[in-house]
């Protein structure tokens, strides 16, 4: 039975090695995770600082780093225009709720995730002190076997107003089903409700490949993976009205002059949907 997720960690761990390694401005400031992570990681980032040297380790310390900055961007736009609910699925060890912009006062933060990844992640929220704020709810939700809006049923969550939903790094580890569950549910929330996502394409880069073969080892295999038309088209047909894609192009304000060697995705992996 599953009980945390080792892959989750795995993204925490390049977050924070983000935050030590890499030069300002950072593109995701995020010193909470220096402190949620186990101690160990931390020094062991510290210790041996060349293997997030390597092209590999700093392509995807890029990626994590910018589809968290990209989504918190997003998810202050939507706020600008009125939307109050902020459901991160997959939560992880995502931090915003714990470090959130004063702005978000008034946002209610709904992280859904796995029990057991959920139950590791408030463990180490307890050892370490970092408060829980007010407008934060946990919702644990197996996506395989879960009904998330049952599961919603026990928060303060509104099904009748907007929400801006994050869901990155999950869609690769998830079956076809439990995608299509989950759209489904996410397809009737009111209009203009938002959606950024992080989605694999098949496994054609060397670095890729590597890294989905860890993953596996890990237990938690590279099972489902979308072209970007492929996944336009899986999300208009569960009722999102507008899709884009976060190209190499558009983030490129994201890096401009940067002075550690970060370089934009080459190729599109998080797309922003809207109903």
């Amino acid at each position: 039975m599953k009980t945390s997720s080792r892959t989750a960690i795995g993204a925490a761990t390049l977050r924070a090695a983000h935050q030590l390694m890499d030069a300002e401005p950072l593109l995701l400031k995020d010193d909470v995770i220096l402190r949620l992570l186990e101690p160990e990681i931390i020094q062991h980032i510290r210790e041996f600082p060349d293997l997030y040297r390597r092209p590999e380790a700093a392509t995807m310390r890029t990626h994590v780093a910018l589809r968290s900055r990209y989504t918190e961007d997003s998810l202050q736009q939507a706020f600008e225009k009125g939307v109050r609910q902020y459901m991160i699925l997959g939560a992880g060890f995502d931090t915003f709720a714990y470090r959130q912009p004063a702005w978000a006062a008034n946002l209610r933060i709904f992280e859904v995730d796995h029990p057991g990844s959920q139950a590791q992640k408030q463990q180490r929220l307890a050892e370490t002190g970092i408060p829980l704020p007010d407008n934060l709810s946990f919702v644990p939700v197996d996506f395989e076997r879960s009904s998330i809006p049952e599961a919603l049923q026990q928060t303060n969550f509104n099904l009748q107003a907007p929400v801006f939903i994050g869901w990155l790094g999950v869609l690769t580890y998830l079956t076809m089903d439990a995608i299509d569950a989950t759209l489904r549910f996410l397809g009737t929330l009111p209009a203009g409700s938002e959606l950024v996502l992080t989605f694999s394409r098949q496994q054609s880069m060397e670095y890729f490949s590597s890294l989905a073969n860890r993953a596996a080892a890990m237990g938690e295999p590279w099972i489902t993976h979308f072209s970007p038309e492929e996944l336009a088209d899986k999300l208009h047909s569960h009722g999102f009205t507008s899709v884009s894609f976060l190209t190499t192009e558009k983030a490129l304000p994201y890096f401009q002059g940067r002075t550690d060697g970060l370089m934009p995705p080459r190729r599109a992996s998080l797309a922003h949907a809207i109903i």
